[in-house]
């Protein structure tokens, strides 16, 4: 079994969640096998070993489940982008819109250092929102956007539309 037939039959589907007509794709039942968790770890590794990154970004908060370890795993700096107000030291901010309202994200001013290649990771690909307002922190930054990475892509929301303009360099491991 591939490790994508692997996570697809891990992932729970929750009816309704968070709001009624929603299908929530619930990564939890991942996190609870270890060894699944490493087998993708390693493929992630695999992947990205030789595409000369100078550091993970991972977006708050299941961003940092797998991006954190595969920073380690390849020997670069970790970056947190985070809810607004979470962030302890100088930050720089971008706000970003949602389907009923909007957001913003943070980043510490000294994450990202000029020219740095930065792949950017998080759990779910949905309309790509937060991965774009994360694509914009690395560029205000100074850095590059070396590509995204997801476990889940949700393709009939097209939120890979949004972020080929940073990279088209986009991966996600299993796709609805």
């Amino acid at each position: 079994m591939t490790v994508e037939e692997k996570l697809r039959s891990a992932i729970r589907d929750v009816p309704n969640f968070p709001k009624e007509g929603i299908v929530f794709k619930d990564i939890t039942p991942i996190m609870q096998n270890a060894q699944l968790s490493n087998e993708v770890l390693d493929e992630m590794v695999e992947l990205y070993k030789t595409q000369n990154l100078d550091a993970i970004a991972g977006i708050e908060s299941r961003g940092f489940l797998f991006g954190y370890p595969l920073a380690m795993r390849l020997g670069i700096p970790f970056i947190l982008i985070r809810k607004k107000g979470k962030l302890p030291y100088e930050k720089i901010s971008h706000d970003y819109d949602l389907e009923y309202g909007s957001a913003t994200i943070e980043m510490h001013t000294d994450a990202v250092t000029e020219h740095q290649n930065v792949l950017i990771h998080d759990d779910l690909l949905a309309t790509g929102g937060s991965a774009e307002a994360a694509a914009h922190l690395i560029q205000k930054s100074g850095g590059n956007v070396a590509g995204f990475n997801f476990l889940v892509s949700l393709d009939f929301l097209d939120g890979e539309k949004k972020l080929k303009s940073f990279s088209d360099n986009i991966t996600s491991f299993v796709r609805y």
